[in-house]
């Protein structure tokens, strides 16, 4: 059985607060802080870098889970090691040709390396960073189109989910996008573990019974599944 892990997106915060939003978040129950990293050229938003996150390093110790929608993630790897990073998830559309070297940089700068997969891709294309000594050791569904937050759940996406689970039953699966409780039972059915929430959580009323909600809804699936 795989482990529940709640991560708010704080892309949904308020960015002039990120240190005390950061906290509120750990307080309310989140187990990571889901970081997007958006280039103006993987994707067409512009989001933050290195030193935001080397920032908000210095006021929390919380898991920081750094998806990088950018083009060359190479390039980052250096940066964000420095920055304090927890997690750098790359993307398998634009590092088909150098995953092993990315994977074998992000363990050695002390990272937790992971992989994303836009809607569209197959998840055939992951299987290799999957096997062998130099694996990622999560996988991140994307459950809309990077690039902007608030969009709606992509149910379609889910056979990807539970391929991967059937396949790797002890891998993180996350899962981000139109994430929230009308749409958590049928990730968590589908195998994900790890999800990421971003409006559904800092626009509730209660964020933290959003928070638990998700949770109870992962182990849940994952004693009957």
């Amino acid at each position: 059985m795989v482990e529940a892990k709640i991560a708010p997106s704080m892309l949904s915060s308020d960015f002039a607060n990120l240190a005390s939003e950061a906290q509120r978040m750990v307080n309310f129950g989140a187990d990571w802080l889901h970081m997007d990293i958006m280039d103006g050229h993987f994707v067409p938003n512009l989001t933050i870098g290195a030193p935001v996150i080397e920032s908000l390093r210095k006021h929390t110790k919380a898991y920081l889970d750094c998806h990088l929608m950018v083009t060359n993630p190479l390039d980052y790897v250096d940066a964000f090691g420095k920055a304090g990073a927890s997690g750098f998830t790359f993307h398998v559309e634009v590092s088909k040709d150098n995953w092993q070297e990315l994977v074998k940089q992000i363990k050695f700068k002390g990272m937790r390396p992971g992989v994303a997969l836009k809607p569209g891709t197959p998840v055939e294309e992951v299987y290799p960073l999957l096997e062998g000594e130099n694996c990622v050791e999560m996988v991140l569904v994307m459950t809309v189109e990077p690039g902007f937050g608030g969009q709606k759940f992509m149910p379609d996406t889910m056979s990807k989910v539970r391929t991967l689970r059937e396949k790797y039953p002890n891998l993180d699966i996350e899962v981000d996008g139109g994430l929230g409780p009308s749409t958590i039972e049928t990730a968590a059915a589908a195998g994900a573990n790890c999800i990421v929430a971003g409006s559904s959580v800092f626009g509730a009323p209660e964020p933290a019974q959003v928070i638990s909600l998700l949770r109870t809804s992962v182990n849940k699936a994952q004693k009957t599944g």
